[in-house]
């Protein structure tokens, strides 16, 4: 294989890796939109992987986001949804310096999720430290779990 490498123009191998990663996020139902020919729009090259983790107060998204700068993170919620989107940017190719293999995603990312009606989409915050965002999704006073002491007569 490494002799099959060797004789093979970098173009070509190129060509194999683009060819690999869209087959890759057919398969995982990315989508993307073009006019048949080169991809000119994609929805999402990448999503990040999350926990989602609830208590007796709130419930949590953690997201997975190494490399992404803070500015370039989105987040919205609306009719019910909350959505984090943004941008890992890959390094630029500089002379002198070559990949051999790049395994990490990048470009647009995003994960939607449904906001439960037990939450106050007012009170939402994120939290973003170390390459992992959190987002806590306080419930509203009336869905929170009330203890109710039983007397004895």
């Amino acid at each position: 294989m490494d002799l099959m490498r060797a004789m093979m123009p970098l173009d070509a191998l190129r060509e194999i890796e683009n060819m690999s990663d869209r087959l890759n996020r057919l398969l995982t139902g990315q989508r993307t939109l073009g006019d048949g020919g080169e991809e000119s729009l994609a929805l999402a090259d990448w999503a990040p992987a999350v926990d989602v983790l609830e208590t007796d107060a709130e419930f949590q998204i953690r997201a997975e986001l190494p490399g992404v700068e803070k500015e370039a993170v989105k987040l919205s919620v609306e009719g019910g949804v909350l959505t984090i989107s943004g941008t890992r940017e890959q390094d630029k190719e500089e002379k002198g310096k070559r990949y051999h293999r790049t395994e990490r995603a990048y470009g647009n990312f995003a994960r939607s999720f449904t906001v439960p009606d037990s939450v106050d989409e007012h009170k939402v915050t994120a939290e973003f430290k170390n390459g992992l965002l959190t987002v806590r999704l306080p419930k509203s006073e009336k869905a929170r779990p009330k203890s109710i002491e039983v007397m004895v007569a």
